[in-house]
């Protein structure tokens, strides 16, 4: 039903700036209500409603404030000092709660916006972290302010919602009602435990125990706590007190992932879906995943830690196994914004180096020989994917079809076989807070025997993509230089340093049939979308296509790159039916 929540700055997020001046007028031993009255006096007029609306500058609102209060109290009132006070007590009470609250409402998939009255008036920035809400509304920029309906329109606006899918949260009662009278649903904020309460009976999800990634469990996904408990305390052969937490991660995997709160341990529980998909020749994907990424463990790859796995269905209805979670960093975007640009390169850099020791995995002494397909990997795949495609086609993709055909006829004459992850790229890693060391990689689903070429070319897709590419971002166009980040080429030579090997001449081959995975993945959501069942994000038919033609590219990137190598015999004599397109 609702799709965006408003948050007032003052009041809601950071604590009411007039409980402030009380206590700094009796410590500076100021008539009580001074700075009060003074920032009200004149109505509409007052300082600070003409400083709301942009009318005055800081410093001309600092004169006439301190004017007013001299005016009021027959004495000097040093407001500089009061709002120095004030923005300190600010910066130390923010209100946590409801700043959890907000991050809560967004990883639900809402909209969230912040209504602020006023500027910082001191140097060093603003309060709060804008980061978490998706629009901030100023007063002062706009030349308006509550309770007038147009700041409600006009945020109302720029998230994309009408009244009656938004709620406001504000603590004046007045400003509340001019929200209501245009339809919007309201939260009065007097105590803040008591608002969140009431916004969550609104919304029908929790607003507490925020961890990033991670939403409400959702309906139908539910696992059963009781059960589970016992299961862990047995396991870890802990008693815990409190209740055990449930939070679930992203949806986009076959498999499901949650997090579990039990007393001090924070889990991972990852189960197969109910009933199970069709098995694939490697068994189950939760078993043989707990398999692999013990194994990899003990091979000193960086990989969470398992602590057990059940395969009995009676316990959570599937198989599933609990592991630690690995706390640090997982960067969605990757441009890096998180980090300045001097120090991207390195983090691209352990990068490439996380993924050539995946490669350089002893498979046997790991004990993964027989982890899938031996040799023609890329075949293997091509047909997988291609079967995959067929029965998520929802309509004719011309680039697709071009694919299919040309495709098998230039798989590499010759693959190395390692360890593939299958799904390698960034966001599948979790990184050190502070320094750039791959803690975990995450994503093992499509963990095989293969060639390794196609987890590098899988890695620099993003090289390719738009930045605000809804299905993944990318860095295409970007100005690598002034972000920091290493090219694709610069990239693709940091891994081939660390293997000790060149990228192979057909490297235009890997990068068109890493596209041509992506497409099929693109294609299976917006087909999932099309017929209502439960897809990740925004989908469009647009972005299989439009991935589909990348893909393209690269195939005749590599036509040409065949066509120049030929000698000028086999030039004349070669049959055109062999070239696709």
């Amino acid at each position: 039903r609702y799709r965006a929540v408003i948050f007032e700055e003052s009041g809601v997020l950071l604590p009411d700036p007039h409980s402030t001046a009380t206590d700094w007028e009796a410590q500076s031993c100021i008539p009580a209500g001074t700075i009060q009255q003074a920032l009200l006096s004149g109505g509409e007029n007052s300082p600070s409603r003409r400083y709301s609306r942009g009318e005055l500058t800081a410093v001309e609102f600092l004169q006439e404030l301190g004017h007013q209060c001299f005016k009021i109290a027959n004495v000097h009132v040093p407001v500089d000092s009061f709002l120095w006070d004030l923005i300190r007590a600010e910066m130390i009470k923010q209100l946590p709660t409801m700043a959890e609250a907000a991050q809560c409402v967004r990883a639900e998939g809402l909209k969230t916006a912040l209504l602020s009255s006023s500027s910082c008036l001191w140097k060093g920035g603003r309060l709060l972290d804008r980061r978490h809400f998706d629009v901030v509304v100023e007063s002062h920029q706009e030349g308006i302010c509550r309770p007038d309906p147009g700041i409600y329109w006009l945020c109302l606006e720029r998230l994309g919602v009408q009244p009656q899918e938004s709620i406001v949260l504000d603590s004046s009662s007045h400003n509340l009602e001019a929200a209501a009278q245009i339809g919007m649903k309201t939260v009065k904020v007097d105590d803040p435990e008591a608002a969140l309460k009431e916004l969550e009976t609104h919304l029908g999800f929790p607003l507490r125990g925020f961890v990033p990634y991670t939403c409400s469990v959702r309906p139908g996904m539910e696992i059963p706590k009781d059960q589970l408990q016992k299961y862990l305390e047995n396991v870890l052969g802990a008693h815990p007190t409190g209740p055990l937490e449930l939070r679930q991660f992203d949806r986009r995997e076959s498999t499901r992932s949650y997090l579990v709160k039990f007393g001090d341990h924070l889990l991972v529980l990852k189960k197969e879906k109910e009933p199970p998909e069709s098995p694939s020749p490697s068994g189950p994907a939760v078993p043989r995943e707990y398999r692999l990424l013990k194994a990899l463990s003990e091979a000193g790859v960086p990989v969470p830690t398992v602590l057990a796995l059940c395969e009995d269905s009676s316990t959570l209805g599937s198989p599933f196994y609990v592991m630690e979670l690995c706390p640090g960093r997982v960067h969605r975007n990757v441009s890096l914004p998180a980090l300045p640009p001097r120090q991207r390169q390195a983090w691209y850099r352990a990068m490439s180096h996380v993924l050539a020791r995946i490669h350089s995995v002893e498979l046997g002494a790991a004990g993964l020989q027989d982890l899938g397909e031996n040799g023609n990997y890329i075949q293997w795949q091509v047909e997988t994917w291609t079967k995959q495609y067929r029965a998520v086609e929802t309509h004719v993709i011309p680039a697709m079809e071009r694919l299919i055909q040309w495709l098998p006829l230039h798989f590499p004459e010759s693959q190395k076989m390692t360890l593939v992850h299958g799904d390698f790229r960034m966001d599948h890693l979790v990184f050190h807070p502070d320094r750039p060391e791959v803690l975990a990689v995450l994503g093992w689903k499509f963990a095989a025997l293969g060639d390794p070429f196609s987890d590098l070319a899988n890695s620099c897709m993003a090289y390719f993509l738009p930045p605000h590419f809804s299905a993944r971002r990318g860095l295409r166009k970007c100005d690598l230089g002034q972000l920091g980040i290493p090219t694709a080429e610069e990239y693709s030579q940091m891994y081939c340093g660390h293997m000790g090997v060149e990228l192979p001449e057909n490297w235009n081959f890997y990068m068109a049939f890493a596209f041509f995975r992506l497409a099929v993945a693109l294609q299976g959501r917006h087909q999932r979308w099309a017929a209502g069942s439960p897809a990740p994000g925004d989908s469009s038919p647009q972005d299989a296509e439009f991935v589909a033609e990348l893909a393209w590219e690269f195939a005749v990137k590599e036509g040409f790159r065949v066509f120049e190598s030929l000698p000028p015999t086999k030039l004349l004599t070669r049959h055109s039916s062999t070239w696709a397109g």
